[in-house]
């Protein structure tokens, strides 16, 4: 999949992450969970480049719960491999926000995963569905 230019979206990709031992299974491949928490990161990795880290989210009562996931395995990633995520985020958020991934190895740049979520914006004190607040809806006005 070839990147969208940041006129059509946004997009970010994280630092080179390294396999640990603890993340693979019995058969020496990364465990299928895992994967959620590789795009967790990437998508905190992108807050923290926009200059909205998760905390300061929080700090102003909202939580992003994950409400829908999908991924598809193209290849495994096993013990010690190299890679990195892009996400994409390609429409504006309203009461929720999706965001598109692919896991690419780094040796070759080969994509092994690609996968989707989406997350709901929540007032964490009444636990309330909310329209995406400015902090995170302006950054899209920045592209």
């Amino acid at each position: 999949m070839k990147i969208p230019s940041k006129k059509q979206c946004m997009n970010f990709k994280t630092r080179k992450i390294k396999v640990r031992y603890s993340e693979t299974d019995q058969m020496g491949i990364v465990h299928h969970s895992n994967y959620l928490k590789f795009f967790e990161l990437a998508r905190i990795e992108w807050l923290d480049d926009l200059g909205m880290p998760y905390d300061e989210i929080e700090n102003n009562n909202i939580i992003l719960p994950v409400v829908k996931c999908d991924i598809h395995f193209l290849s495994p990633l096993k013990f010690g491999d190299l890679f990195y995520v892009i996400v994409y985020c390609t429409k504006q958020p309203m009461s929720s926000i999706e965001f598109k991934y692919e896991i690419c190895l780094s040796k070759n740049n080969k994509i092994i995963t690609r996968g989707n979520t989406k997350l709901a914006f929540l007032n964490s004190n009444s636990m309330k569905p909310i329209r995406c607040p400015d902090i995170i809806g302006d950054l899209f006005l920045k592209v």
